[in-house]
C-alpha cells in the first residue's frame, strides 16, 4: 500500500513521479518523472458549459496525459503527494495534481461514514499575492481577496461581499486558497465556522454555515 505524504512540505524543484494509464490500456502503468514546477496554482476549467476553478494545485512537468488522471504523484521517498488531474493542452510540461492533504479529510469521511459531501461556501477568491497582479493598485499583506460571490451562497447570507479580505477561519490564519479549502473540508457541510475578514480597513466577524456543493450557478466553491 502506498504511503500518503505531506503535500504541505513539498518545495519547488523537488523530484516528482507520475504513474497512470495515459491514452488507455495500450500504455498502462506508465511512469514519468519531472520536478515540482510550482505550487498553489489556480486553473480555470469548463464543465457542462460552466466555468469552474481548481485551486491550490501542484504544477509538475512530469508528463500527465488523458488517462493519467486519478493516478498518484509521488515524491522520491515513494510517498503519494498528489492526485494527477489535468494538464494544459496548449503548452508542454504543464500538468497539475490535487495536493494529497486536501483529500485526507475526504478519505477519512469515506472510511468512517461511507460517503463525503463537499462543503460549499460560494465564493471565488485570490490569494493576497495573486490579487496584487490582478489589481495593480491593491496592496494586501495577508489574507484572501474575495473577487466574486454567489448571491445564493452561505457566505453571502453571512454578510461577506466581493472586495472583502478573509484573514481567519475558526481563529486560524488563512493566506492561500489551499489553506481555506483544507479548513473548509475539515469543518464539513452543515457545520458553522467563524470567518474573520476586513472591509475598508475594518476587522469584522461572522458565522458561516456551510452547505453542500451545488452544480447551479457560476461559482461552485
Amino acid at each position: 500500500v502506498a504511503q500518503l505524504g505531506d503535500s504541505d512540505k513539498i518545495r519547488v524543484g523537488e523530484t516528482a513521479v507520475a504513474i497512470g494509464n495515459p491514452l488507455g490500456l495500450q500504455f498502462q502503468r506508465t511512469v514519468t518523472a519531472g520536478i515540482i514546477s510550482a505550487i498553489n496554482r489556480t486553473v480555470q476549467v469548463t464543465s457542462d458549459g460552466r466555468r469552474n476553478y481548481m485551486e491550490g494545485l501542484i504544477q509538475t512537468d512530469a508528463s500527465i496525459n488523458p488517462g493519467n488522471s486519478g493516478g498518484p504523484l509521488i515524491n522520491p521517498m515513494g510517498e503519494v503527494i498528489g492526485i494527477n488531474t489535468i494538464k494544459v493542452v496548449s503548452a508542454e510540461g504543464m500538468g497539475f495534481a490535487i495536493p494529497i492533504n486536501i483529500t485526507k479529510p475526504v478519505i477519512a469521511s469515506f472510511l468512517n461514514k461511507g460517503e463525503y459531501v463537499t462543503p460549499y461556501m460560494g465564493l471565488f477568491a485570490y490569494d493576497h499575492v495573486v490579487a496584487e497582479y490582478v489589481n495593480q493598485g491593491m496592496n494586501i499583506q495577508k489574507g484572501i481577496y474575495v473577487a466574486e460571490i454567489d448571491k445564493d451562497s452561505p457566505v453571502y447570507k453571512a454578510g461577506i461581499r466581493a472586495g472583502d479580505i478573509i484573514t481567519h477561519m475558526d481563529d486560524e490564519e488563512v493566506n492561500t486558497m489551499l489553506e481555506l479549502r483544507q479548513k473548509m473540508f475539515k469543518c464539513g457541510h452543515e457545520k458553522s465556522c467563524k470567518i474573520r475578514f476586513m472591509r475598508n480597513g475594518k476587522v469584522m466577524e461572522t458565522q458561516v454555515k456551510l452547505s453542500s456543493r451545488t452544480n447551479d450557478g457560476l461559482i461552485t466553491r
